[in-house]
């Protein structure tokens, strides 16, 4: 890939499916890999890719049953969608990485760093855990997507998503953000969900020996700041850091605000 050459519309086949991803940055920064939130795809890593500008090579991309990816009947589990970025990033010969994952992204990233060999160098969680809900909210949401579709539950997941100033503030980017979820491949989000009801990393967190931020909304009301802090307390040398005001979305809400913090953490943490 040339110096700095942005990839928009590429697809790459792993086993059975087909994914969309999207590279930018020049071929010699450090690696960075971004992954997304249930009922999303990878435009939410838009404005914070381009606040980083040259800083990184970052690889983002429409996780199984979101997007332009292929989307298989579920249900998934996290390990199928770690095993979906290991064949991404062996097919683009992706070397030694950042992961920097929200929500269910965030597991994704947990899963992968200890299943693996390719070499995780540092770890950002956002606005995740290591268990995401009790089963029975999975299940119920699931049993009413199914029945209902995505539309009727977005203006709830709204008030999730986004901090206070920003839905009262902000109000057409909250309503194009509600169409995307209520847009997305019905077949993917409710394998997401199976995938987020199933997910227990509790085992994990104490084995982790990389370079960890945990970051959290304040006002994040699905992984909520004591959740996120419990993580990071799990997690050796972990650090914590609050985004004020924010909801679970903090890379749409801040991004700004976050792509600083990814490069401090980068610079202090891992010396790039």
């Amino acid at each position: 890939m040339p110096d700095g050459r942005d990839e928009t519309l590429p697809f790459q086949a792993i086993r059975e499916l087909v994914l969309r991803y999207r590279v930018t940055g020049p071929d010699h920064a450090p690696n960075l890999v971004l992954l997304n939130s249930l009922g999303t795809d990878c435009r939410i890593w838009d404005d914070v890719a381009q606040a980083l500008g040259r800083c990184f090579r970052v690889l983002r991309y429409d996780q199984r049953g979101q997007g332009l990816s292929d989307a298989p009947p579920g249900p998934y589990s996290i390990r199928d969608h770690a095993d979906d970025l290991q064949h991404l990033l062996a097919g683009l010969r992706w070397g030694p990485t950042v992961l920097c994952g929200l929500s269910i992204g965030g597991m994704i990233a947990l899963d992968f760093y200890h299943r693996y060999p390719v070499p995780v160098r540092g770890l950002v969680l956002a606005d995740t855990a290591d268990v995401i809900g009790p089963r029975a909210i999975w299940d119920e949401r699931m049993k009413r997507v199914r029945a209902e579709g995505l539309a009727p539950i977005a203006p709830s997941v709204m008030q999730r998503w986004f901090g206070t100033s920003f839905r009262r503030e902000r109000l057409d980017e909250v309503r194009g953000w509600a169409n995307l979820l209520a847009r997305a491949p019905l077949e993917g989000y409710l394998g997401s969900c199976a995938a987020l009801r199933d997910g227990d990393l509790r085992s994990t967190l104490a084995r982790i020996e990389v370079p960890t931020l945990c970051v959290c909304g304040s006002e994040d009301a699905s992984t909520t700041p004591e959740d996120v802090r419990s993580l990071a307390r799990r997690i050796p040398g972990a650090e914590y850091v609050e985004v004020a005001g924010a909801g679970h979305m903090v890379p749409v809400e801040r991004p700004r605000e976050f792509a600083d913090m990814l490069v401090r953490f980068m610079e202090e943490r891992l010396g790039t």
